[in-house]
């Protein structure tokens, strides 16, 4: 198995861990990047919404698709 290298996310978490920071400011943190995270995930769905030309009437089907 191979040495993977961190990401350059990876190394600006470590230097945040590195100011020991509370208990609260890691709450916060893992907020920032979840709403960070899911914006550009929206952001993405909705540009290959667009790009695939998918109506609202595509997306309902498939939310009540039986499996």
């Amino acid at each position: 198995m191979g040495v993977k290298k961190l990401s350059e996310l990876q190394l600006e978490l470590l230097k945040i861990y590195s100011f020991n920071p509370s208990s609260e400011d890691l709450v916060q943190i893992k907020k920032m990047l979840a709403t960070f995270f899911a914006g550009k995930l929206i952001g993405n769905v909705e540009k290959a919404i667009e790009d695939k030309n998918i109506t609202n009437e595509d997306l309902e089907n498939w939310l009540n698709e039986k499996s």
